[in-house]
């Protein structure tokens, strides 16, 4: 019946190019013979392969599997390979576009590695997102020698891709938050970020220098004690000296904290499918596929106006950390933020 009906309601409609899945190719003849047999107008059938991507499944049952049993949230999950999903994630349709135009049409059955996607929306990402910063795995540091009760603010960029996004204020001051994988007490060769008597940059603002830490009964580390160069402000030093690390940072003072989503591939494996008997395509997931966090974040992320975006969602680079796009979740006073992809492709390492 599906042969019988699908060539009459394309000639219905005037269809030109019926697009189908390689697996109708053996229904064209019939598909042809009807439309000629009843002298209807002459709607053509073209086959081309089917789009599938690796570390994830296409088939709608599976997918339907997923939701009913409640592996995901639901169809616009940002781990599933739905528009909706995708949307969600933070994909911009400049990004999807870009995509299909690179993979192109073929008529052999290929799979394309998710690798390309995530490349497509870093790509567009990159040109219209703002920088933030943002701290997602805090830990606390203290400039002993910066005035204690001062403030001041200090000059970002908001996007080096874009001159007309202009600049913003961020607020800095004696105690920050900075990135917990950004400090080691003992430093391996070629470690340029914090250490212990080794100097980094603070973007936008200081040099500073660890001096020592504090830590807790297990041994923690709970706050850094640094110093800074007051001469050093905007982030280069009078006297020309370098240095090769540039960490990103908040002002404990004014951050926001923020509920971000690290959303990863849902399927650990390249062909989730390819399953032995007696076992299924649901062995496969990803147990890493969500990490929530919270995350202490500049005070520009706090209020975001949606409506200069033309599909009511913001998108943002935080500095050194990846993509992230604001979630229908968000409330006043509860930002939520969901990854859309790293800055690199993380997987690509560990492959």
């Amino acid at each position: 019946m599906y042969d019988y009906a699908h060539g009459q309601s394309d000639s219905i409609e005037h269809i030109t190019h019926s697009i189908c899945t390689l697996e109708f190719d053996i229904h064209r003849p019939l598909y042809d013979w009807f439309i000629e047999q009843l002298g209807i107008w002459p709607s053509h059938q073209y086959e081309f392969a089917r789009l599938n991507i690796n570390y994830t499944v296409m088939s709608k049952r599976k997918l339907l599997q997923l939701v009913k049993e409640g592996y995901v949230s639901g169809w616009d999950d940002p781990r599933m390979p739905t528009i909706c999903g995708f949307r969600r994630r933070g994909y911009t349709p400049e990004s999807i576009k870009a995509f299909c135009e690179r993979i192109g049409v073929a008529k052999r059955d290929n799979i394309i590695d998710y690798s390309l996607l995530e490349f497509s929306l870093r790509e567009h990402l990159n040109k219209v997102a703002q920088r933030r910063m943002a701290v997602l795995d805090p830990v606390k540091v203290i400039i002993d020698n910066y005035p204690e009760g001062q403030t001041e603010m200090l000059t970002a960029v908001n996007n080096p891709e874009c001159e007309a996004d202009g600049t913003r204020q961020v607020p800095f001051g004696r105690e920050l938050w900075i990135e917990r994988e950004d400090f080691m007490e003992v430093a391996p060769k070629k470690y340029f970020r914090m250490a212990i008597g080794q100097e980094v940059r603070l973007r936008y603002a200081y040099f500073v220098t660890a001096q020592s830490v504090e830590k807790d009964a297990e041994g923690n580390i709970t706050c850094i004690h640094c110093t800074y160069d007051p001469a050093t402000r905007g982030g280069d030093a009078p006297d020309g000296r370098k240095v090769k690390g540039t960490i990103h940072w908040v002002a404990a003072h004014s951050a926001i904290d923020a509920e971000v989503r690290l959303f990863d591939r849902l399927f650990a494996v390249e062909a989730p499918d390819d399953v032995e008997e007696g076992h299924t395509f649901l062995e496969n997931l990803n147990p890493n596929s969500l990490k929530v966090v919270t995350a202490k974040c500049e005070p520009a992320l706090a209020n975001t106006d949606h409506n200069q975006f033309a599909d009511g969602i913001a998108r943002y680079q935080f500095e050194r950390m990846g993509y992230f796009c604001t979630d229908r979740d968000s409330t006043d006073g509860h930002p939520v933020f969901n990854r859309a992809c790293t800055l690199k492709d993380s997987w690509a390492k560990i492959k």
